[in-house]
């Protein structure tokens, strides 16, 4: 066989290991799951995740899952907490600690002084019958037949169950907690889902000077020229009251070239699309793209309570913003 066809299979065989690992959770979401979502949900402090080598790795992931979904938690190191960081643990915090063999030296050092103080503590392990396990008041058993690992040594298959594991955990408690996409973009603010999330049109419109408009009644010429100045490829048309009466953009302008008319005689009111699609200064930046990309339009309007324009912007506003 030739060295690339190994490799396949290779990779093959690891992928289908590991997903035999994650099918192997399934029966282990049981009411031992159960107890672990209500003591974390029940709780008055942090989940406080514990991990050496590997499972280190996986916890602190599993902590960074939690505390962007609405369940406050940390890493910390097993070994450092022996030397001083147990002092960031206080008696409201569950403990969340990872071990495949449940024998860790430096987890199982700290057992005595996490019962000492009452924390509670939850362990996920590869062996229900460790002395991890069994000083634990819920363990989450993520037990594997076998490691991807061809030796059955390197953490593989255990190291992924673990982690999904933790991801079912962390998904649970989002949803007993109501967590929404919302509270989802606070914790993420830099990010792009943040700013679709976060970002409002009142953030990205072009209001006040900025804002191109002309009187019904106005020359096509002099609301081509308003368009030219502000430069947003549209322009608003108002009543006399200052209400929204329509909008003008560049692809009524090419639709109206097509109708050989002529722009020093004809009126704004005659080629304008009548009241159009708005926006609220209120609304997400997102809900505004959604209605552009529903109706197929490049501008929008933003529009106060008594419908009187106070903005406007367009896709290409959004696009700097990051919305899209």
């Amino acid at each position: 066989m030739s060295q690339s066809s190994d490799l396949i299979q290779s990779a093959q065989r690891t992928i289908r290991l590991e997903i035999e690992a994650v099918q192997g959770l399934l029966p282990h979401i049981d009411a031992d799951f159960v107890r672990a979502c209500e003591m974390i949900l029940a709780s008055k402090g942090r989940v406080v995740v514990v991990g050496m080598g590997k499972s280190g790795h996986i916890g602190n992931k599993i902590a960074a899952t939690l505390a962007s979904t609405g369940t406050t938690a940390f890493f910390v190191h097993p070994a450092e907490a022996s030397h001083g960081d147990m002092g960031m643990i206080t008696r409201d915090d569950v403990i969340l600690a990872l071990s495949n063999s449940g024998s860790t030296n430096e987890i199982v050092t700290l057992l005595p002084l996490i019962k000492r103080l009452g924390i509670q503590l939850i362990s996920i392990t590869g062996n229900p019958d460790s002395a991890l396990a069994k000083a634990a008041e819920v363990n989450l058993n993520v037990q594997v037949k076998q490691e991807a690992c061809p030796l059955n040594l390197a953490p593989t298959s255990s190291t992924t169950a673990a982690l999904v594991m933790g991801d079912a955990l962390a998904v649970a408690l989002l949803e007993a907690r109501g967590f929404t996409a919302e509270d989802f973009a606070f914790s993420h603010p830099g990010g792009a889902l943040g700013r679709r999330l976060l970002l409002k049109v009142e953030n990205v419109m072009h209001a006040g000077e900025q804002l191109p408009q002309v009187q019904r009644g106005t020359l096509l010429k002099d609301a081509l020229m308003e368009m030219t100045r502000k430069g947003l490829g549209m322009t608003v048309i108002v009543e006399a009251d200052g209400r929204l009466a329509g909008v003008f953009t560049d692809g009524d302008l090419r639709r109206t070239l097509d109708r050989t008319i002529d722009i020093h005689h004809t009126t704004i009111d005659e080629v304008m699309t009548v009241h159009g699609k708005t926006a609220r200064a209120e609304m997400l930046a997102a809900e505004a793209l959604k209605i552009m990309e529903d109706h197929r339009i490049n501008a929008l309007v933003v529009v106060d309570k008594d419908d009187r324009p106070i903005g406007a912007f367009n896709l290409s506003d959004l696009l700097r913003a990051g919305v899209m």
